[in-house]
């Protein structure tokens, strides 16, 4: 499974931002699709989860502020991200995981710069 994430850039305080994420190759239908991210010398968080079915999951810090949402025939997640913070800034990744089992698949990372 490879996972193509886009929609990254700089973005001034209050701005908004939507990351777009493409999965594609052996795709397990029954997978929770999700963003996390990563500030300079900070350990990866989650951001948002959606399911197959539909359940979101957010982090606290942005769950007023982001939606997540998906596609199942598009094999397509986006995370449409407003009143944008400084401390946002940071590598948001895209990732596709079925709990217990090995299928956790990561992408390549965009860069989300909030700044003024």
């Amino acid at each position: 499974v490879q996972l193509q994430a886009s929609g990254g850039g700089l973005v001034r305080p209050g701005g908004s931002l939507t990351l777009s994420c493409v999965a594609s190759g052996k795709i397990l239908s029954r997978n929770t699709m999700g963003w996390y991210r990563q500030a300079p010398g900070k350990q990866r968080e989650l951001v948002a989860t959606v399911t197959s079915g539909g359940t979101t999951d957010y982090a606290a810090s942005v769950e007023d502020r982001f939606t997540i949402s998906r596609s199942n025939p598009r094999n397509t997640v986006w995370l449409q991200m407003n009143s944008l913070k400084p401390e946002d800034t940071g590598i948001y990744y895209c990732n596709s995981k079925i709990r217990g089992t090995d299928y956790n698949y990561w992408g390549q990372g965009t860069l989300v710069t909030v700044s003024s």
